[in-house]
């Protein structure tokens, strides 16, 4: 989750359905579609399907955990390979309920990559555990097996990790666990950003022990709320799906069903983080446009890609291993070639209608944090290296390559002592950022 940088009075306003472009099919011909005068950072769509199925299930006399539940989360293990997918309420309860799940001794140190959503280490501290904050690459936003092995030794022992594929880009899992000094086993994923991603070729959802997905408003595959557990631990997939409610041994569902039994038992503490039979309808109505925003996603970053490229100063991220990004944000980094910073920029392109945000202030830098997480020796200067420079742009599958276009265009605009520097300069190639090429480039 993210503030997202709207220009003062800019309203997301929900549309019927904007295909691909921000406006209603009705409302312009076919290739002459108007784009909108300002460019939220991010929108939600929630499709006719989901909306009818939402009501079919709030007609249905039954609308918390049940049926529907079960057909999504069998519908996400099977996207990703997993063989067990327990629907939860957030990825930030999911994170802690795939912590608590490994029955870890209080106070365990748990390695986690300085830059990350606050609620990633809040996860971290409700299960009981200590955050270890690890350095990133500034060029990935992502630790490395030297910053993994730094952290690790600052704490004596780690006894697990938690590995963030940031912005929906392959993250190397095993190789970071090694460097950890920990068996897979004993890692949990941040795939907030990640459904759609794979590690080499193979899906994010069953690389490690545990595996946790949001579907918040803003995300790949949008339901408002609720999170998802994937694991291949048939034992740890009974203690995450006992523990979402209440660590109860049987759910309303399951006691009222034909055969069912009123009396339960509870032998572990648990939250209140069950999904609804609402949401999860929406989630499976909304998985069927899933591969096509996906394709959406990854054309709208090639062009990104491209338009960028001809601009001194504004660098994509690289990705750190082999495998299929999810495009589910597009960072830059803003360096100081560029002339202007980080935070003119924003504020500059904020006044002409453009939305942006910033993933994430580093967790050292937040006070609560620098109070309860262990920082290494020498601090963490990749992340403070890389703060300053980060930017995230417009990226959602119903914007337009117009509205690209337009946001590059702005980008390329002077500034005081900047030269102007555009993307559409004739007898100039533009080339993609060497992020989208090679081994890194999307897999057909």
């Amino acid at each position: 989750m993210a503030a997202h940088r709207l220009r003062p009075g800019q309203d997301l306003v929900e549309r019927a359905r904007p295909p691909l472009n921000g406006v209603r099919a009705a409302e312009a011909p076919s290739g002459e579609r108007a784009d909108p005068p300002d460019v939220p950072f991010a929108v939600t769509w929630i499709s006719p399907e989901a909306r009818k199925a939402a009501d079919g299930v709030l007609a249905s006399g039954w609308v918390t955990t049940g049926h529907q539940t079960e057909l999504f989360e069998s519908a996400i293990a099977s996207r990703v390979g997993a063989g067990h997918a327990i629907a939860v309420s957030s990825c930030t309860a999911a994170l802690e309920l795939a912590l608590r799940g490994l029955a870890l001794p209080p106070g365990a140190a748990v390695l986690i990559p300085d830059v990350t959503f606050c609620g990633a280490a809040h996860a971290i501290l409700h299960a009981g555990l200590r955050p270890v904050l690890v350095d990133v690459d500034p060029r990935t936003a992502t630790p490395t097996a030297d910053t993994v092995a730094r952290a690790a030794a600052a704490c004596g022992r780690p006894r697990a990790m938690m590995v963030l594929h940031y912005a929906g880009a392959p993250t190397p899992v095993a190789e970071l666990a090694e460097a950890a000094g920990l068996p897979l086993t004993r890692v949990v994923e941040d795939a907030a950003h990640a459904l759609g991603t794979s590690v080499g070729g193979r899906a994010v959802g069953s690389l490690s022990g545990a595996t946790c997905f949001s579907f918040y408003a803003t995300k790949n595959l949008p339901i408002g709320e609720g999170g998802m557990v994937t694991t291949d631990d048939p034992e740890l997939a009974v203690r995450i799906r006992r523990s979402r409610l209440n660590g109860m041994s049987a759910d309303a569902w399951r006691r009222t069903q034909p055969g069912g039994r009123w009396r339960y038992t509870v032998e572990d503490a648990g939250l209140k983080a069950n999904m609804t039979d609402v949401q999860a309808a929406i989630g499976r109505a909304q998985l069927r446009h899933f591969d096509d925003w996906q394709r959406r996603r990854h054309s709208l970053a090639a062009r990104y890609d491209t338009l960028i490229s001809a601009i001194p100063g504004i660098q994509p991220l690289d990705v750190a291993t082999p495998g299929r990004h999810a495009r589910h944000l597009y960072v830059v980094r803003v360096l100081a070639e560029y002339g202007t910073s980080r935070d003119e920029l924003v504020d500059a392109l904020s006044q002409r209608g453009i939305g942006t945000s910033v993933h994430f202030i580093p967790l050292h830098q937040l006070p609560f944090f620098r109070r309860t997480a262990l920082t290494p020796l020498g601090g963490l200067p990749g992340a403070d290296a890389l703060f300053p420079q980060l930017l995230s742009l417009p990226m959602h599958p119903f914007l337009t390559e117009r509205v690209v276009d337009r946001v590059c265009a702005e980008l390329a605009l002077p500034a005081p002592g900047r030269p102007a520097a555009s993307p559409f300069r004739t007898g100039r190639t533009a080339e993609p950022h060497r992020a989208m090429t090679g081994r890194y480039a999307e897999e057909p």
